[in-house]
C-alpha cells in the first residue's frame, strides 16, 4: 500500500487492517504496524480507534454491514432461503478478514452499538426465509440450522479443512444447503 496522503486516514487504516488480517490473522494485528503500512505516525490510528479492540470493533461493524447489504441484495433480487445462504458463503470468502473478526467478539467491543445494530440487521435478513422452509420444521430451529450450516461451510472452506472441496464454493454450498432446505 502506498503511504497515506491527506485523505481519509480512518478508511486507509481499515483497508490496511484487512490486508494485515488476510496475511497474518486478526490476533497478530497491531496499530503500530498499520501506521507503518499507511505511512503515518502511531498516533494516527490511535486517534481514530484508541486501541486494537477499537479498530477491530470498527472492522466488525463494517463487516456486518457489508454482509447485511449482500444478503439484502440477494433477497431483493428474488433469492430464496438457499440463495441467501450461498450469499453468506460468498461474503465469507470474498471478505475473509472481516469474517474472521466478526465472529470473534473476544477481539472487539461486542457491546458497541454500531456492531449490535449491523449484526442484528444481518441476522434478520439471513433468517428471513426460515418460515418458508418446507415440511413441519420449527422456524427457530430452521434458522439455527441454516446459519450453522452456511457458517460452518464457509469456515471449513476458508480454513482449507475440506478434503475435496472442488473449485466452486457457491455451487457446493448451494448443493449442501439444498439437501436440507429445498423442496
Amino acid at each position: 500500500m502506498s503511504p497515506y496522503h491527506h485523505g481519509d486516514l480512518r478508511r486507509a487504516v481499515l483497508a490496511a487492517a484487512v490486508t494485515a488480517i488476510t496475511e497474518n490473522g486478526p490476533t497478530a494485528i497491531s496499530l503500530r504496524d498499520l501506521a507503518r503500512r499507511v505511512g503515518v505516525s502511531h498516533a494516527g490510528p490511535v486517534h481514530h480507534f484508541k486501541d486494537k479492540a477499537g479498530l477491530l470493533t470498527a472492522l466488525a461493524a463494517e463487516g456486518f454491514d457489508l454482509l447485511a447489504d449482500a444478503l439484502v441484495e440477494t433477497r431483493d433480487s428474488g433469492g430464496n432461503f438457499v440463495e441467501i445462504g450461498v450469499s453468506y458463503v460468498r461474503f465469507a470468502i470474498e471478505h475473509r478478514a472481516h469474517f474472521e473478526v466478526m465472529f470473534r467478539p473476544d477481539l472487539y467491543h461486542s457491546d458497541d452499538e454500531s456492531v449490535a445494530t449491523a449484526q442484528q440487521r444481518a441476522r434478520e435478513v439471513l433468517v428471513s426465509g426460515a418460515g418458508q422452509v418446507p415440511g413441519d420444521r420449527d422456524p427457530e430451529v430452521a434458522k439455527l440450522a441454516a446459519w450453522s450450516l452456511v457458517h460452518g461451510f464457509a469456515t471449513l472452506w476458508n480454513t482449507g479443512s475440506l478434503s475435496d472441496p472442488g473449485d466452486d464454493p457457491e455451487s457446493t454450498a448451494r448443493a449442501v444447503a439444498g439437501m436440507l432446505f429445498s423442496k
